[in-house]
Formats: structure tokens, sequence, C-alpha cells
């Protein structure tokens, strides 16, 4: 915990997708690039070794399972420009990464929606003890109306229905991580030849609405249990759910002043599930661009601006309609007028801006307040501001460029946060993923949180509505 007298310190997070084009499309190409090795195990080893040795705290695995086929009514533009597409399994990725590294944490992206909990459960469990409790899960519902399709749907599930059938799904794995199993089940008496104590492993005989789990959970509790609880959102139904569930959310704003305000409506609706305010971090995606002189960190940034795809972007926020083949002095509300297609998806746009305008925001980038460009003090500064005056705890540092953005990042600023107190110090032994985010002797959820509920198989066969809130 951070002292009155004690810099609030960062959370150091480098964002990934095991795929070319991630969420800066188009700067694959330039020279040094190694974006094209995504599916290389070696990149992902050596990413590991420049995170670890350069002080971050961890890597977030962002996924996705379907293709962006909505602009232009197909995915060509998203398959020409490598847009999340081909796309590795995150999870696939962090064994490997774990075997070169001790104290780098992992995030990794899995839905919800489409697949068994009894399986993921089994997933998520072995990557927290292969990581020794460095794993974290990124909740998510899944947008894409392609990932419907490939799983056997005519069409996505309503948003807020998604993540009711959500709270069913963490239902039963809490009842599989943290309530079919005691912590002293696995005995190891090799004289007796007795690996596991049956007395003390449990059938969860979970029965829902959406799912029928018996258990017991495949897996013997893992350093954690309950992996870190990430989770992406700042819609009304994302946020609820968060104050049951998250205990990190990834969340922004157009301002300081929204920011602040997702913050605290998070942060109340955890109150409302009898948690603490504080049980909640807020991690933001952060654009980084540093240079050992102003000069050199503005021409990387023009260098990427120069080069930056607007069909790509365009692509990606699945845009129902082609903006670059209206005039450019209309508005955004007429081009969509003029398509027949309702604004609703996209109200990052403001519909009176022109087309041009519209083209021109997207080109540069809806980078926002998390933005900087400079130099290490420039940009620790920044950083500074983002922590003591807007209220992060952390960022996912967006990548320009693999690994140039990593590297600048550890050679650059990482030592000007460490001047400052602002970095967390690595003592001998490896923390927990959660130890690291909310202090030493934290490795597993506290018990206020709803999972705990299960622990020791109590609850198990309790109405969820009779369990809502802590008393």
């Amino acid at each position: 915990m951070t002292t009155p007298h004690e810099p609030k310190k960062l959370f150091l997070n480098l964002f990934e997708m095991a795929c070319v084009s991630h969420i800066t499309h188009g700067l694959w190409p330039l020279p040094g690039n190694n974006r094209h090795r995504f599916d290389e195990i070696e990149y992902w080893t050596e990413l590991a070794e420049i995170l670890e040795d350069g002080g971050f705290d961890g890597v977030f695995l962002a996924d996705v399972i379907g293709a962006y086929d909505v602009f232009r009514g197909g995915p060509e533009t998203a398959l020409r420009e490598g847009l999340q597409s081909p796309n590795l399994d995150p999870l696939l990725v962090i064994p490997a990464m774990a075997a070169v590294t001790k104290h780098l944490g992992f995030g990794a992206t899995f839905s919800t929606t489409y697949e068994p909990p009894f399986a993921f459960a089994r997933r998520a469990s072995t990557l927290d003890h292969l990581t020794k409790g460095r794993f974290g899960w990124n909740i998510v519902t899944s947008y894409l109306p392609n990932a419907a399709r490939n799983f056997g749907l005519d069409g996505e599930i309503p948003h807020d229905r998604r993540y009711e059938l959500a709270d069913e799904y963490l239902d039963v794995l809490y009842k599989l991580w943290e309530g079919s199993w005691d912590d002293d089940a696995v005995i190891n008496d090799r004289e007796r030849k007795v690996f596991t104590d049956p007395s003390r492993v449990r059938y969860i005989d979970h029965v829902g609405e959406q799912h029928r789990v018996v258990g017991p959970h495949i897996v013997h509790p893992s350093p954690q249990r309950t992996p870190v609880l990430f989770q992406a959102t700042g819609s009304p139904a994302g946020t609820a759910f968060a104050g049951r569930h998250a205990e990190v959310v990834f969340t922004g704003g157009r301002t300081v002043d929204e920011f602040q305000k997702n913050a605290a409506t998070m942060r109340a609706a955890a109150a409302a599930n009898g948690r603490q305010p504080d049980d909640i971090k807020f991690i933001v995606m952060a654009g980084v661009i540093v240079g050992r002189t102003q000069e050199e960190a503005e021409d990387k940034w023009r260098l990427y601006q120069q080069n930056a795809s607007v069909d790509g972007a365009l692509a990606h926020m699945s845009l129902p309609i082609d903006l670059t083949a209206f005039p450019p002095e209309i508005t955004v509300s007429e081009a969509f007028a003029r398509a027949g297609v309702v604004q609703e998806r996209t109200s990052f746009l403001p519909p009176s801006i022109t087309v041009g305008q519209a083209l021109d925001f997207v080109h540069n980038g809806r980078e926002g307040r998390f933005h900087v460009v400079g130099t290490p003090k420039v940009v620790a500064d920044a950083i500074e501001r983002w922590l003591d005056e807007d209220g992060i705890d952390g960022i996912n540092l967006r990548q320009y460029h693999s690994f140039g953005t990593a590297q600048d990042f550890a050679e650059l600023v990482v030592p000007e946060l460490r001047r400052r107190g602002r970095l967390f110090e690595r003592g001998d032994r490896p923390l927990a993923l959660r130890e690291r985010l909310f202090g030493e002797g934290n490795a597993r959820l506290p018990d206020r949180h709803f999972a705990a509920r299960y622990r020791g198989g109590a609850n198990l066969d309790a109405p969820r509505e009779s369990l809502a809130v802590v008393s």
C-alpha cells in the first residue's frame, strides 16, 4: 500500500495480441518491426525477456474469436491489413513466456459466451500453476457478429444478455476454483501412497439456466486459485458486472472528467456488492512515444502517423458504412443517412463533424488524454499527472513498433520513473500477480469477494440471488 509520503506506483503492462496488426494498423512493415514473427515461439520469449529485464509488471494479451467483416461487407480489408487475422490463441503463448521469466505477469482474454466453463476452469488453473501464480484473465463476452456465427448462432446475443450469461459462467468457475478442493487436499504422502485426500475434494453439482456442471474441479488449487480478474468496460451492464467481479478494469474516457466518472461509478458498484471501493484498480491504454530528444520523439510520431492505415482503423471500428466513399464536406450524420444506416454503433464519431474531419480523426489516432510524445522527463511528468491528478493505477502500453516501443520505454522511461519512486521494486521472492497489484500476502481473492462464499464447499447449493451481497 502507498503511504502518505510514498509516491503512487505505476502498474506497467504492455498491450499485445498474437497477430500482425493489433491496434496500430499499417505499421507492421516498418523497418525493424517484428510483428510478422507473431507465429514464432522466439518472438514471445524474446519479448518476455525484454519486458522482464525492462521492469514491466505484465503483458496483456487481447483476443477475438471472429473476423472483422462488417466494414465493406466482408473480411477482405481486415485480411489485407493483417487486422487481428490471422490470430493465435493467447493462452498458448503464456507458458513459453513464463519459462524465461520469474516476475512478469500475464493477462489473457477469454470469452464467457461460447465455450463451456468447466474446460476453461481447467486451462486457467493450469496456467496459474505453470506461471507460479502470475496469471490473470480478461473477462469478455465477445462482440463480433462473425464470432457468434462461428459458434452456431445466427447473430450476436444482445449485449446486456451476454453479461447475464457471464454471471452464471463466473458462478460455475468460482465453485470449481474456490469451492471444489480444500487447500490441504493434496497431501503427497509417499509412505501411504496417497496423493490426494478424497475427503477434501467435492462435487459442485451446479444446475443453472445455461450450465449443468457436476465437478469436481479436475485441477488442484493453484497459487491464486482464481486468476486475477480483468475486465474492459464502460457500459451500464458492464459496470454492474465489474462491481461484482472485476479486480482490474481497463477503462478510459475522452476527458479526465469522463474517466473519473467511469471509475467512480465502478467503485460505487463494488461497494454495492459488499466490496471496498479500492478493490478495483484502473488501467488505461496509453500511447507513449519517447526519444532522447524532443525532436527524436516527434520524428518517430510523424513516421507512425504517416504510415497509419485509415482502412485498417475503419475496419477495426466495424463501421457499417465506408466513409472514404462519401464527399469529405458532408457531415457524418448525412453520410449515414445517405447510406440508410442508423448511426448507433459509432458514437465516438460526433454526427455534426464532416466526413473529412472524421477521416482525419481516424488517421491521426483517437489518442486522447493518455498520450504523450517527448523525452523521458516529458513522459514521466505526464505519467505522474495521470497517476496523481487523473487517478489511474496503471497503463496498457500501446505498441507502435515491436519491439521498439517496449525497448524505448524500458531503456528511457523506466529509469526516470524509478528515480521518482514510481515503479514497484522487485524483491527476492517472485510475487503472484494479485500480490503485484494489491500487496504482498494477497495472492488470493479477499473474503469480501463473491467467489469467497464457496470456500470450504460452503453455499454450493444455495441460489445465487440469495448470496447477492456480503453482510
